[in-house]
Formats: structure tokens, C-alpha cells, sequence
């Protein structure tokens, strides 16, 4: 029987997911969460576009919430993050791809003070030719962050900042008040 009422610590947790304000390069989207994975559940979209409307990133930020909690998160929250983004084929080549994947979101989210634990996750880096019928442009690479944590409070604003740092990151944006040479890549 799904719960009527909704725990003062998940609305409140809610508010500041949507109270939080990205770089503009950053477009939040309120979709539709799972519904099997927790009793309360919230999801947004984010896009990373470049100032010509070419989509260079996105992801996925699911708030579960359980008021019985989870002994495998250590608590009654759960933040669970998908971000991807199209690489350079040399760096996605780079055997330490992944391990900068990963410090691009615990140092995100160190730098915002979002305080958590029971962190884990994976960085996967593919390379994608295309033959026959599908034949087309060159080889392409991505990167693809899979990770949750538990927040230790429900204040998560500053997660979704350290969220959209990452997703900037990913995206490969300077940051916040550097320019990027043209052409290049700065992640």
C-alpha cells in the first residue's frame, strides 16, 4: 500500500533539490523516479549544453527516501546519479579516465561541503566504431558515472551543486569564470 503522506524530511530535502541553482550552462528537468526502489522517490534530468544548443552531457539524479532506511546506506536517504558525456578517443584511450571520473565527483563534492557517506559507484569509458549499414562517422568515445551516496543531512542543495559540478566536469565546461580555448577540451 503506497504511503499517503509525505515525511517532513523528504519534502523539506525535495525543496532544497529544487531551491538549488546550476550554472546556466545546466538545464534541470523534474521527471518522473522509480517507484519500486524506495516509499518516496524524486528525479531530475540535467542537460549540459554549449552556447550553440549542442548537448555535450547529461544526467539523471534520483532522491530515494525510506523512513525505515537502509542498513546498506547507512541511512534513510539516497542520492543515485547517471551521468554521460561524449570524449575525446584519446582520452577515453587513457587507462586513468576512470579514476579522474570519479575524483571529478568526490572532489565536487568535498568542494560544496556536501557531507555523506557509503559511497560507491562505477566510471565506465567505451569506444564505439560503427560498421555496415550503420557505418558513419568516426569512432566515438563516452564516459558513463554511475554512483550513490547517502546525505547526511536533508538540506541537498549543496549535493545538487556538486552534482552539476560534476556534470560540468563530465562535459569537459571550464570552470565558472574560465574561458576554454577554442576547440579544446578541458577536461
Amino acid at each position: 500500500m503506497a504511503p499517503t503522506a509525505i515525511p517532513d524530511v523528504f519534502a523539506n530535502a525535495v525543496a532544497s533539490l529544487r531551491a538549488a541553482t546550476p550554472r546556466s550552462e545546466i538545464v534541470l528537468e523534474e521527471v518522473g523516479a522509480p517507484q519500486r526502489l524506495a516509499p518516496f522517490t524524486f528525479a531530475l534530468s540535467a542537460s549540459v549544453t554549449k552556447p550553440d544548443d549542442d548537448e555535450m552531457a547529461t544526467g539523471r539524479l534520483i532522491l530515494l527516501y525510506d523512513p525505515a532506511g537502509h542498513e546498506a546506506w547507512e541511512g534513510t536517504m539516497r542520492l543515485v546519479t547517471y551521468v554521460t558525456a561524449e570524449v575525446d578517443v584519446d582520452m577515453a584511450a587513457d587507462p586513468l579516465l576512470p579514476t579522474v571520473g570519479w575524483t571529478w565527483l568526490t572532489d565536487a563534492l568535498d568542494a560544496q561541503d556536501a557531507h555523506y557517506r557509503a559511497i560507491g559507484g562505477t566510471v565506465t569509458q567505451t569506444m564505439s566504431t560503427r560498421f555496415g549499414e550503420l557505418a558513419g562517422p568516426p569512432t566515438a568515445a563516452d564516459i558513463e558515472i554511475r554512483a550513490s551516496w547517502t546525505p547526511t543531512d536533508e538540506d541537498l542543495g549543496a549535493h545538487l551543486l556538486a552534482w552539476s559540478t560534476l556534470l560540468a566536469s563530465t562535459a569537459g565546461l571550464p570552470p565558472p569564470g574560465v574561458t576554454a580555448l577554442p576547440g579544446r577540451r578541458t577536461a
